[in-house]
């Protein structure tokens, strides 16, 4: 047995229960893997609180990092004993996981676990970002919500290594130092200034070339605002709420626009391009080009106190439960 978030029913952080779960053997193309560190991502949330839904009881929980304790048949290149993390696969809130073996990346020795789990989504979904949604290009202005938070750190340092100049939001002054810290060109605290008139004059009136907003209701308006013409808005997440319907022709008045809502999973879809994407960021980390920055660290059984700090906005950085 092994103790484990669960969920029975949807709803506010107050259904994470704590209960004990059976793992059992892995079966073919499978592996179990002792969890050393699990990320809290705002998906878990979303899935919590039935906007995503998903079968129950449940366990959240889609990235983690940890040592291999059994080995199912049909799996090749993971052995018991490995350092690995993976992505995609639920789970991750329990002191051990089952997990297709698909999804699991070994992890160089340079690379702490925690590091690991931290990157395993988050991570991911700034490379795709920066590197295939909106293929950063050197010379080009950027626009990074939530600059301090665990994407936009992330986002910030692979926007800037890529050539551009970076400007991020942030409500507080604390957040703006980390956000400088991490190579931010101009901070913007929205709770200040409006970003909007304030992204508009730095670039001199010519707008950003693309948008990366995980911030959704509250922002979204604006981001279209500040594209230049044919200019990208990439709304990869909503922890301010759902964006509603947009009239297309907001995206011809705005110059040309373009909008997509990207999803890690399409960016992940071939075993390939997971290595890929993931062998990137730890070459990075293993060599201090990118630093991850860990705000906050839970026990298993504070899963929820987690969850009202991420949706509170009063974090920076990845948040991790360590069992």
């Amino acid at each position: 047995m092994a103790t484990a978030i669960r969920i029975e029913r949807t709803g506010g952080p107050e259904v994470l229960g704590v209960g004990e779960i059976e793992i059992g053997s892995p079966g073919p193309g499978e592996v179990v893997i002792d969890v050393s560190a699990a990320g809290v991502n705002y998906i878990d949330t979303y899935q919590r609180g039935g906007l995503y839904p998903v079968p129950l009881p449940y366990t959240p929980g889609l990235e983690g990092a940890g040592r291999v304790a059994a080995v199912g048949s049909e799996v090749t290149g993971l052995s018991v004993g490995d350092r690995v993390a993976w992505q995609g696969a639920p789970g991750g809130y329990a002191e051990r996981a089952l997990v297709p073996a698909d999804v699991v990346i070994r992890v160089p020795d340079a690379v702490p676990d925690e590091q690991a789990a931290a990157v395993m989504l988050q991570g991911i979904t700034a490379h795709y970002l920066v590197a295939s949604t909106h293929p950063v290009a050197e010379g080009e202005t950027v626009l990074v919500h939530a600059a301090a938070g665990g994407v936009g750190l992330l986002l910030t340092q692979l926007a800037k290594a890529r050539g551009a100049t970076v400007i991020g939001t942030v409500s507080t002054a604390e957040k703006a130092d980390l956000a400088r810290a991490a190579g931010a060109d101009e901070v913007i605290r929205y709770t200040e200034r409006d970003f909007v008139e304030a992204t508009r004059e730095y670039t001199r009136g010519e707008g950003v070339a693309v948008v990366y907003d995980g911030v959704g209701a509250s922002t979204y308006e604006g981001s279209l605002a500040v594209l230049r013409p044919r200019g990208l808005l990439a709304l990869f997440g909503a922890s301010s709420g759902p964006v509603p319907p947009i009239d297309p022709q907001r995206l011809n008045q705005g110059g040309s626009l373009y909008l997509t809502r990207p999803t890690s999973a399409d960016y992940t879809r071939t075993r390939r391009e997971l290595e890929w994407r993931v062998g990137e960021l730890f070459d990075a980390m293993a060599n201090d080009r990118l630093d991850v920055r860990i705000g906050g660290r839970y026990a298993l059984t504070d899963a929820a106190k987690a969850h009202e700090d991420l949706e509170g906005r009063r974090t920076t950085g990845k948040l991790l439960l360590v069992p």
